[in-house]
């Protein structure tokens, strides 16, 4: 019996009953992505007996429904874009044209398009691939604008609060995943973990951060710890957490484009990179000082994670890790408690293997608390994906919306919303910037639309002279990446934009023009 015919029968048994589809398509008539077959429909969690529901007594039902009003919303702000874009198109040589496409664009997008690009039309015709970017940019912003009001909607549900990291012996977590738009909505959606300044995300392509700056990052937060300014934090450790991903269904064509699809590679160099990390602490501020660190691998087409159990000693394993597509299927349709009874049994199982997987002991107990919590969590997503997603995600591959290069905004939690490129210069982000522009080719240029590119920093109100410095990384940021690709930049297929953001929320990824910015205003 194949994937389709399967997926036939488990719904005539009433095995198999999603929810009716509440999120917005996402719409991009001159933008294909790769979408799965009928073959890859399923989430491997759901294939279960007769007579069963893809309903997991752990699940919050409550806040997947909020979650996806969330995403409902955000990617409402763009879905329309394309449209709107062909109805004034088609406008262009009416009388009142510039009106009624302000009009429109004010009424569907709920902004306005640059007026002179309205008022030029009428001489070689309407730039379109300069609308698009701005609607682009200004879609963004709205959403994060918005963003209090439309996370109200899910944030004190999540799971993973900073009391429960603070209570498994973790004053900071410090995730990083590779800077794949997939993602994107790592913390709130897979992770179920609350966004909030004890919990730092920073990605990097492949998620092979930059280990000096994890050290520099590592001793800010070690100096508040010792100096007081981390409540409880005496007592507790640091958190390091690498995320790779793969796709289960079309491991050598979706998986991480940095490590070309290499599954394997992008395990091994993930659990590298957090070694790296932890020799290099321990070698420079003494034995006991290393961080905990923990592995994790996503499945990028259906949302489950391979969480790999560090050993007594912090070691983590590639070989040693439990599946949450496997616990899913394994305890839906028992009661909470069993469940939570059988997904501790696999735990324990799993880091107590011979062979390949074998450590030196079993994990702290703070650490076992973590795992378990967090693989709980995920079982909402891997259901929120099956009831709201029809199993798998529709489009396994990129769909990106933009570029963002330097520091990436929390604003926006939401999966393929945009590619990131951490850097402090193109030299040092190179690889991560060309990964961007190889995917924006085939999502924008190779139908004639520019790669829009958000260069964005931070900055601290409380220090003087941040926001000028921020402004003054911004700009030479920019023009290093238009520098490195010329002949996009000839032919107006990549547009930069600049934008600030306070980390004490004075500002929120505010743009900043060109003119106003070489005026010093």
């Amino acid at each position: 019996m194949n994937t389709l015919k399967r997926r036939t029968a488990l719904q005539a048994s009433g095995a198999y009953l999603p929810k009716q589809e509440v999120s917005a398509p996402h719409l991009h008539a001159v933008r294909p992505a790769l979408h799965a077959g009928e073959h890859a429909i399923d989430n491997p969690a759901c294939v279960i007996g007769p007579g069963q529901r893809c309903e997991h007594a752990l699940v919050d039902s409550e806040l997947n429904c909020r979650l996806s009003d969330y995403e409902r919303i955000v990617r409402g702000r763009f879905s329309g874009i394309v449209d709107v874009l062909k109805e004034i198109s088609a406008l262009q040589h009416e009388r009142d044209f510039a009106e009624r496409a302000q009009r429109l664009a004010q009424e569907r997008l709920g902004y306005a398009l640059p007026q002179q690009l309205l008022d030029d039309a009428w001489v070689s015709g309407l730039d379109m691939k300069a609308l698009h970017t701005h609607c682009i940019f200004q879609s963004f912003k709205v959403c994060v604008d918005r963003t209090d009001a439309d996370q109200s909607l899910w944030l004190n549900r999540m799971a993973l609060t900073p009391e429960f990291l603070a209570a498994c012996g973790y004053h900071t977590v410090d995730v990083t995943p590779c800077a794949d738009g997939r993602l994107q909505g790592l913390l709130p959606f897979v992770f179920r973990m609350a966004p909030n300044r004890n919990v730092y995300l920073k990605a990097y392509a492949g998620a092979m951060f930059d280990v000096e700056a994890d050290m520099v990052d590592w001793g800010h937060r070690e100096i508040e710890r010792l100096s007081g300014g981390i409540p409880g934090g005496e007592s507790q450790n640091y958190l390091k957490i690498a995320v790779y991903h793969f796709s289960s269904s079309h491991s050598h064509e979706q998986g991480c484009a940095f490590h070309a699809s290499n599954d394997k590679q992008a395990v091994e160099s993930a659990k590298q990179r957090l070694d790296e990390l932890r020799i290099a602490i321990e070698r420079t501020y003494g034995v006991g000082a290393a961080p905990d660190i923990l592995l994790v691998g996503l499945d990028t087409d259906v949302d489950a994670l391979r969480i790999h159990l560090p050993d007594a000693d912090g070691d983590v394993n590639p070989y040693r890790y439990v599946d949450t597509a496997e616990l899913y299927r394994e305890t839906v349709g028992l009661t909470a408690q069993a469940a939570r009874a059988h997904i501790a049994q696999r735990v324990d199982e799993a880091q107590n293997m011979d062979g390949w997987a074998q450590g030196r002991g079993v994990m702290i107990p703070g650490m076992r608390r973590l795992v378990l919590a967090l693989a709980e969590a995920n079982l909402s997503q891997i259901e929120y994906v099956i009831h709201h997603h029809q199993g798998r995600y529709t489009v396994l591959g990129h769909d990106e919306e933009f570029i963002c290069a330097g520091e990436a905004t929390q604003y926006v939690q939401m999966r393929n919303k945009y590619y990131f490129a951490h850097l402090d210069t193109v030299e040092e982000g190179a690889a991560d910037v060309d990964v961007g522009i190889k995917i924006f080719t085939g999502l924008n240029v190779r139908h004639g639309l520019s790669v829009p590119v958000l260069v964005h920093f931070y900055y601290s109100s409380r220090v003087p002279g941040s926001r000028e410095r921020a402004l003054n990384r911004a700009k030479q940021v920019k023009a290093a990446i238009e520098a490195r690709y010329p002949a996009l930049v000839a032919r107006e297929l990549l547009t930069c934009r600049m934008a600030l953001s306070d980390r004490f929320d004075t500002e929120r990824c505010v743009f900043v023009d060109e003119a106003v910015a070489d005026s010093g205003h």
